[in-house]
């Protein structure tokens, strides 16, 4: 497109005093462009230097916190012979601690409503640790006792915590959505020092998807985080073929029947169903084992929300 470019007088109409007029003005221009200095290059603020973020918050949680939570330690022995899951010395300094990390954390962030000393160590310990079992089962049958275990959708770290807490050689990889979540996850295993555990801020559909993850864990578990068609869309594809999916649930003998069409379509077959009462509780419990024996389908978990919004049935 051509512009229209305004072009200056030629001067050839001009009266003598216009010219002289023009003389003087372009004389003037041109001197003041020759004494005009370049303007100094405006200096920017220098950018304030931001600390690495902290690999977690520094909630720190006292020696008299500490001591507080070692109301936790009879209710932690009795349900542990009820289980018969004995725990050493060691283990109970342990489940101090992170009882006191618990209620410490739980003043800045949620991370549950049970913070009473039996709740803690009943309903939150000891009920972890009634997979300790079926763990045992798995490594008889496996032939090994290094075995890999995702708890998906962890929360404050429960069963995968006190699992690794009990069982050391069990390789244990904690997934969380939340990244606040995470942060106190690594904060306890710092403190009690737990060795091959790891932590991973994803949801869980996102997780399995990803190769790092997908099939490759001997054993993936769940507490109560959704209704069992739905957790086995979630927790299946992390699972081996040949390794198990352990799915703890309140009584769950009409979840296990819905959950049919699910297990089967994502690889697996329903081996045992286990119910049992809390010890030292009223509270109906059960433990799901799928047997996962062939690849889940690529197309699984779906995402979007859609193994809760559209359950496999």
């Amino acid at each position: 497109m051509n512009k229209n470019r305004i072009k200056p007088q030629d001067g050839k109409n001009l009266s003598k005093e216009q010219k002289q007029a023009l003389r003087s003005t372009m004389a003037g221009a041109s001197k003041n462009k020759k004494s005009s200095k370049p303007k100094e290059p405006v200096k920017q603020a220098a950018a304030p230097s931001v600390a690495p973020a902290p690999k977690h918050e520094p909630i720190i949680t006292s020696d008299e916190d500490i001591t507080k939570a070692k109301e936790i330690s009879p209710y932690l022995t009795s349900g542990s012979e009820d289980i018969s899951v004995p725990l050493s010395a060691e283990s109970i300094k342990a489940f101090q601690i992170y009882a006191a990390m618990l209620r410490k954390w739980n003043e800045k962030m949620n991370l549950t409503n049970i913070v009473d000393d039996k709740g803690i160590a009943i309903r939150h310990f000891i009920d972890s640790l009634t997979l300790v079992t079926y763990i045992e089962n798995e490594e008889r049958k496996q032939g090994r006792r290094d075995l890999s275990l995702i708890d998906v959708g962890t929360g404050a770290g429960f069963p995968g915590i006190p699992l690794k807490v009990t069982m050391s050689e069990l390789s244990v990889t904690l997934l969380d959505s939340l990244k606040k979540r995470i942060g106190f996850l690594d904060a306890v295993c710092e403190k009690l020092q737990l060795q091959d555990i790891h932590t991973i801020h994803a949801r869980a559909e996102e997780g399995a998807k990803s190769k790092l993850y997908r099939e490759k864990f001997d054993i993936s578990t769940a507490r109560a985080v959704a209704a069992l068609p739905t957790l086995c869309e979630y927790c299946l594809p992390y699972v081996k073929v040949g390794g198990i999916f352990l799915a703890m649930k309140g009584h769950a003998e009409e979840e296990t029947e819905a959950a049919q069409k699910a297990i089967v379509t994502l690889g697996g077959t329903l081996e045992t169903v286990h119910n049992f009462t809390l010890p030292g509780t009223d509270m109906q419990r059960s433990i799901v084992v799928i047997r996962k024996i062939r690849p889940t389908p690529p197309k699984y978990p779906r995402g979007q929300g859609k193994p809760e919004k559209e359950p496999i049935q």
